[in-house]
């Protein structure tokens, strides 16, 4: 099963370059998949046909409960059928179909095949909703398409929030429902169901989750709206397979839940409202594909009305109208795909004569059609009667009539809107003079003819489809009466009767609404009377949504740091505080310090962090945090944790280099205050509180213990992993699953920090131009309009001042905030100004702004910092040290060739972009991860190696160290990628291929030898 898994996603993504480079041919290899699928199926059939089961189960992190457990039975075989057979017809059909964009689309509707099939197979609630939530991501791709109509973007939202909405409250019910169980294994839960509130609660959570997937009544309205999508995907996902989601889940839960209180109610009152509604609706639709996604909503709602009965015999008709439904909805909308691509349009108010141009269409769909108004001698008839038989016989449902008159109704107006399908579509004769239509090709119309024959063939061989669909109802026990079996013939009974009253009915409903006159010139006057929009219902609820999310923004986004970080703080120390001193530990009187070094160190770290308060500008508040935080290192150090020293002292000049460089952009000084003696006092009231709790809970936790610590294990164990640095083995080793979640963390943070950064640099000019205009008209040179409008108020002076320093350092029309250099502008040059370039980049800037000294100690030191990193991280096994701690020099080894060479001299001297060297290093970190399992072994476990080479002997490593490298390779391309964010550029000068082609006054030549300006990458540097 995990292999079948494996090759849905090798294959889609193969597909994109297989289409480009083999074209049309795409479309085969996709189906080759569900192909296997069912072949894989059909090999473990007679197992399952005999009530065996088949279960795979991969403990991918057993220490934290995550296990992908995987069960075939007879309920997931008939899913299997139905994705993988409908999937492989949709995807050969799609072949004529799709005419653009064939690699997305062919490996989406693969993706959708690869995660439904996940579903069905999935024995574990967390891991079934993983996959559930997967077919909502993949339906939002394929329904949205490449974003470029806004219909089907609207569309694809509307999908997209109402079936995740419903997946969170069941995901809620899943937690609920494996707590009270004390499983999260499907099958355990329901061989062996809990009970209680929690369940109770659970259920009514997991039903709404479950009805919401499959457009139950009243969150149905996604499916019609997501019609807009082209038909492969409304056949596949919106008739055969997403929308069956819920009803497989309700199929699942229902042999163990049906008993619980609020199940029957809900399924009852849900499914058979949907069923007689939503064919009500159906009736009015002139759309084809509208009809269908209506008519899907009734039918949906029927089999989970029959699946959530929780009897035999309702099972049984669920199960076979589940591979009914398959076979004739699929085969209906790919028929109206033909319709729409042949003759340009669906409406049924412009098809006229269709069936007389395209006979061979016309069959295909009269067969799948009667199929679905349950006529002999297709399978919809046999789950027609066997719905009937269990709402009129079962013990418990008998007495509720209500329920067996609803099924009727609703069977009667599927009846109508069935024959208002074929009416409309194939109806009437040809217009004169009317467009002729292409025949479809043999390729086009296959597949839609293997799904109605397949109809057809369930109902005549009703003993094979009676084999396929017992394994499953012979989950309950039987009725009175005996086991009830599908036929095409039980003789004259009352359910031959409902069958015929719901036949007469729907066809006397058809005629009686004048549906072929309907199918021309429209809705008729005897036309059903339009139900209450859900557009409309949908919109006004999210319009609501968006209201009360706006008026909670205006109340608590106030735009002021200290109140966010107030609040953050104050949250802190209640709730944690509260449970601390609820508890009232006993703390232990731990010694005030081990030597007397301590002494000092603390001393120096409380009289910056008090002088902090004091200062009145920036670059001296920031200088005094660094300075706390190399105390604090020097404590580390003191107390024998130097690997801990070491990573503190090179974070903390990273920090304090990259903070100063964005200083650059700021006022000096900070913003005057205008605070009250109130604001300041809560300020210091919530500092103390923090500062309390955190010591408190140091003491409580330490004086909490009461297992021996972890540590002596580590050290105990260190040596299996080929270390002698236990602090090393526990961050690529022992926790290499923390490290890799947090260097990940580190990488989509730096994104996130560079995006912010280039969105404020293209708003930057217009700001820059501002500043300039005023300058300009303080000069006098012109009157400023609106000179009295500056902003008042504390935000109102931080913006002025910035705008004053900006002013200041407008020199550059492009908005870079670069001062142009002009000649003239230095009239004299200072004693170390170099002739010569000893930087790669450096001649970027003017020759006043270098230094010789500089440029050759930098020239000398980097390649001594690169070495000197490169040393910490391979001996970081054996010594302080580590990819962390490397990256983390070699990062300031380029930020020293920045500040020396200028912008884009560490672009010249880095091998690759930034970019690429932090994803490479994430990739790497997470290849070494996963190979142990091609091994057999653990993820992320580690070997140790020795080798003998030629010159340098005996060698000894631990395959863990190329987990560090890419732990070293990410930290340098994030440390390059904030670089780049306080305005250096990372790339070689544009032009400057050889020192002969640069252009004077900074600016790169062209091949042509025309200076070039480097437009809005330019930084702050003046």
């Amino acid at each position: 099963m995990l292999v079948l898994l494996a090759l849905h996603a090798t294959v889609a993504v193969v597909l994109p370059w297989w289409a480009r480079r083999f074209g049309d041919t795409a479309w085969y290899l996709a189906a080759a998949v569900p192909l296997a699928t069912v072949v894989w199926a059909g090999f473990h059939t007679p197992k399952v046909l005999d009530g065996a089961t088949a279960e795979e189960s991969w403990a991918w992190a057993p220490a934290l409960g995550l296990v992908v457990d995987l069960r075939l039975d007879g309920l997931s075989l008939l899913m299997l059928w139905v994705v993988g057979g409908v999937g492989a017809a949709v995807l050969l059909y799609s072949r004529h179909y799709t005419e653009h964009d064939t690699g997305r689309e062919s490996a989406l509707l693969l993706a959708f095949a690869g995660v439904m099939t996940g579903l069905v197979l999935a024995d574990n609630l967390f891991l079934l909703y993983v996959f559930w939530e997967l077919t909502t991501v993949v339906s939002f791709l394929l329904i949205a398409g490449r974003g470029d109509r806004a219909e089907r973007r609207r569309a694809a939202v509307q999908a997209l929030l109402v079936t995740a909405g419903g997946g969170l409250a069941m995901l809620f019910g899943f937690v609920l429902l494996g707590e009270a169980a004390g499983t999260y294994r499907v099958s355990a839960i329901v061989a062996d169901p809990p009970q209680g509130a929690a369940v109770t609660a659970a259920v009514v959570l997991v039903l709404t989750g479950a009805f919401a997937k499959s457009a139950q009544m009243p969150l149905h309205g996604w499916l019609p709206a997501a019609m807009v999508a082209p038909t492969p995907v409304s056949a596949y996902l919106h008739a055969a397979t997403m929308v069956k989601a819920g009803v497989y889940l309700v199929a699942r839960l229902a042999p163990g839940l049906a008993p619980v209180g609020p199940w029957r109610p809900m399924v009852f009152a849900v499914g058979l409202a949907s069923l007689v509604l939503g064919a009500w609706c159906a009736l009015r639709e002139t759309d084809l594909k509208k009809l269908l996604a209506y008519g899907t909503i009734s039918e949906l709602g029927m089999l989970i009305a029959l699946f959530g009965a929780g009897t035999r015999t309702a099972a049984l008709a669920g199960a076979v109208m589940l591979l009914a439904h398959a076979a004739f909805k699929a085969a209906l909308f790919l028929v109206t795909g033909i319709v729409d691509h042949q003759l340009g349009t669906r409406d049924i108010r412009e098809l006229s004569g269709v069936g007389r141009r395209l006979p061979g269409l016309l069959t295909v769909a009269t067969l799948a059609t009667a199929s679905m108004a349950g006529l002999p001698p297709l399978i919809g008839f046999l789950g027609k009667e066997a719905a009937f038989e269990a709402f009129l016989h079962a013990p418990g449902l008998a007495a509720h009539g209500w329920l067996l008159a609803a099924l009727v109704l609703g069977s009667a107006l599927t009846v109508a809107y069935a024959a208002r399908f074929l009416a409309g579509a194939f109806g009437g004769a040809p217009a004169p003079g009317g467009k002729e239509p292409r025949r479809p090709a043999a390729g086009f119309l296959a597949p839609v003819a293997v799904l109605a024959v397949a109809g057809l063939v369930g109902g005549v061989w009703a003993t094979g489809t009676e084999s396929a669909v017992r394994p499953y109802a012979d989950g309950y026990p039987a009725g009175p009466g005996g086991p009830y079996e599908p036929a095409l013939w039980h003789g004259f009974t009352p359910v031959l009767g409902l069958s015929a009253l719901a036949v007469l009915a729907g066809v006397l409903l058809h005629l009686a609404g004048q549906g072929g006159v309907a199918a021309v010139s429209g809705p008729s006057r005897a036309a059903p009377p339009r139900l209450p929009g859900e557009q409309p219902g949908y919109r006004r609820t999210l319009a609501a949504l968006d209201e009360a999310a706006a008026r909670l923004t205006r109340r608590t986004h106030v735009g002021s740091l200290p109140v966010y970080l107030a609040v953050i703080l104050t949250t802190v120390v209640l709730l944690p505080g509260t449970a601390l001193a609820a508890l009232i530990p006993r703390i232990e009187s731990p010694p005030l310090w081990r030597a007397a070094l301590e002494l000092p160190l603390a001393a120096g770290v409380l009289a910056a962090a008090a002088m902090v308060l004091t200062t009145r500008y920036r670059l001296t508040g920031i200088l005094l945090v660094g300075a706390v935080g190399y105390g604090v290192a020097g404590l580390f150090l003191v107390r024998g944790a130097p690997d801990l020293a070491l990573t503190q002292f090179l974070v903390e000049t990273m920090t304090l280099v990259v903070v100063v460089l964005v200083l650059r952009r700021m006022p000096s000084r900070f913003t005057p205050g205008r605070t009250t003696w109130r604001v300041r006092t809560v300020r210091a009231a919530v500092a103390v509180a923090v500062g309390l709790f955190v010591a408190v809970f140091a003491l409580v936790a330490a004086s909490a213990r009461r297992n021996p610590p972890v540590g002596s294990e580590y050290f105990r164990r260190a040596e299996e992993t080929g270390a002698h640095n236990v602090v090393n083995a526990i961050i690529v080793d022992f926790r290499a699953l923390d490290t890799l979640g947090e260097i990940s963390v580190l990488l989509v943070t730096a994104v996130g920090v560079i995006s912010l950064v280039r969105i404020w640099n293209e708003q930057r000019p217009s700001r820059t131009a501002a500043a300039a205009a005023d300058r300009t008209a303080a000069a006098g040179d012109e009157p400023r309009a609106g000179a009295d409008d500056r902003k008042t108020g504390a935000a109102g002076d931080a913006e002025n001042a910035e705008n004053a320093e900006n002013a200041e350092n407008a020199g550059d029309a492009d908005g870079g905030g670069v001062t142009e250099h002009q000649p003239g502008d230095f009239p004299t040059a200072h004693w170390d100004e170099p002739q010569e370039k000893w930087l790669p980049g450096a001649d970027e800037r003017a020759g006043s702004e270098r230094s010789v000294l500089l440029e050759v100690v930098t020239r000398l030191l980097f390649p001594a910092i690169l070495v000197l990193s490169l040393f910490l991280l391979f001996s970081g096994h054996s010594h302080p040290g580590g990819g962390f701690a490397g990256g983390l020099v070699a990062g300031q080894a380029f930020v020293l060739r920045y500040l020396v060479g200028g912008r884009a001299d560490p672009g010249t001297a880095a091998p690759v972009g930034a970019g690429a060297l932090a994803g490479g290093g994430l990739v790497v970190a997470a290849a070494v991860g996963v190979l142990p399992l091609l091994t057999g072994a653990a993820p992320l476990s580690a070997a140790v190696v020795t080798a003998r080479l030629p010159v340098l002997g005996k060698i000894e490593f631990a395959t863990s160290l190329f987990f560090d490298i890419g732990v070293y390779l990410l930290v340098v391309g994030v440390t390059l990628t904030l670089l780049s964010a306080v305005g250096v550029t990372l790339g070689r000068p544009r032009g400057t291929a050889t020192p002969q082609e640069t252009a004077p006054h900074g600016h790169a030549a062209d091949s042509a030898g025309t200076p070039r300006s480097d437009g809005p990458e330019r930084s702050d540097e003046a």
